[in-house]
């Protein structure tokens, strides 16, 4: 692996008792990027997030952050990253700066250190105007900026978020996606976040897709999409094993079932739709279809929808 990656993960495997809860995970994050992990609930991002912020150990493969093994040296790997969890950290009862002057403190930083390090977050992360405030009276959006805040007072190399939308409003997540683009613009931070939110992977410049413990697959996210090609349709029917059959036999085309609906990736959207109610419309239900997205990167790869199969 390039030894100049922010992070570097190789075969990195975890099990919880007999539960195998990763399996042999490799990917790269190069510096300055901002890397996202996507996948329902039980796929693996909370255990790898935990990895990589220490809270895990290394239990086989290797994980390195810059040029620190974190299996071997997790204490250094710490002063490196910067970790804002899902679940809240903020005292609410505090000012947005007196719950950044506590957590300086318990970094260690010195008054010189931590004073104008506040200063610079605060205006970075559009809270300046609210560092007198109770947390308490600030909207969602503004206390995850304080938990950013919160995480890069030791002016880490490294940013995780896990989850970092999580609850918020949409006007609130966009707000949030622009702080986090200025101040990798500004600070040169490397992000890497977890997320189920296909329109937040989106937004991340490589992408990772969890399942089951497994990567299956990485890249941008505008190539994941591209790389299928073509058109995806799906039709709802009453019966779809049957009509899957008389379709195949009928086309040659063979669909993929999920639940009750019959799912295909076609160069030509046009031409099969005309074709499907042509022969079949009186089995279908509905019919849908459109350019790939990344819940039909998730299908293609995993053979299942994205909430199926949950742990």
């Amino acid at each position: 692996m390039r030894q100049t990656a922010a992070i570097a993960v190789d075969g990195l495997t975890f099990c919880y008792g007999e539960h195998r809860a990763l399996a042999d995970v490799q990917f790269e994050v190069e510096a300055g990027g901002l890397f996202g992990l996507l996948g329902p609930n039980g796929g693996g991002k909370t255990t790898l997030f935990r990895v990589l912020s220490t809270l895990l150990p290394v239990q086989q493969g290797q994980v390195r952050l810059w040029d620190c093994d974190v299996g071997r040296e997790p204490a250094a790997a710490r002063k490196l990253i910067g970790v804002t969890f899902q679940s809240p950290s903020v005292d609410t009862r505090l000012t947005v700066f007196e719950n950044l002057k506590h957590q300086s403190r318990l970094y260690g930083l010195s008054k010189t250190q931590w004073q104008p390090r506040i200063s610079r977050l605060l205006e970075e992360l559009g809270l300046s105007d609210r560092r007198d405030d109770r947390v308490d009276s600030l909207s969602g959006g503004q206390r995850r900026r304080v938990e950013i805040a919160k995480g890069l007072l030791h002016d880490p190399r490294i940013l995780l978020l896990d989850e970092p939308s999580a609850g918020l409003d949409p006007g609130a997540r966009i707000d949030l996606w622009h702080c986090l683009d200025a101040l990798r613009r500004r600070a040169n931070v490397t992000i890497l976040l977890t997320t189920h939110l296909m329109e937040e992977a989106d937004k991340c410049d490589r992408l990772g897709i969890l399942d089951r413990g497994q990567l299956v697959v990485s890249g941008r996210p505008e190539a994941l999409r591209s790389d299928l090609g073509g058109d995806c349709v799906s039709i709802r029917t009453q019966h779809p094993e049957e009509l899957s059959e008389d379709i195949f036999t009928e086309t040659g085309h063979r669909a993929r079932q999920l639940g009750d609906v019959l799912r295909w990736e076609t160069p030509s959207a046009q031409d099969f739709m005309a074709l499907l109610m042509s022969r079949f419309s009186d089995h279908i239900e509905s019919m849908t279809w459109g350019k790939p997205t990344l819940e039909d990167v998730f299908i293609h790869h995993t053979g299942h929808r994205f909430w199926d199969h949950e742990n």
